[in-house]
């Protein structure tokens, strides 16, 4: 991701958070670190197939860490690296926004 030149700095930012859940997923592992059906629950509607991806893909950006415990039954936790508690001040900046311009649609 760091080799990737983009034309304006703020793409770097949307490419990580782009997408219906990982905006959503950021601000449940603020809150703590979860386990993969306690997030599923926290977002709501998502699938099972859906989560699973985009939680790869947030790993994968370095956003997401994920923890086996190597156990039966399987116990997996996620987490927010350091990259990823980053962006809290950029969704507390989007909510403020949303806050302030509710009325448009």
């Amino acid at each position: 991701m760091a080799d990737e030149k983009a034309s304006c700095p703020a793409e770097v930012t949307l490419k990580l958070i782009s997408g219906r859940w990982k905006p959503m997923v950021i601000y449940w592992l603020l809150q703590e670190t979860k386990r993969f059906n306690q997030l599923q629950r926290d977002l709501g509607s998502v699938t099972h197939r859906t989560l699973s991806k985009t939680l790869k893909e947030m790993e994968a950006d370095g956003l997401v860490a994920r923890r086996d415990f190597g156990e039966i039954p399987p116990r997996v936790e996620y987490s927010l690296t350091p990259l990823g508690r980053s962006l809290d001040p950029v969704l507390a900046a989007m909510h403020d926004w949303a806050n302030a311009h509710r009325h448009v649609d």
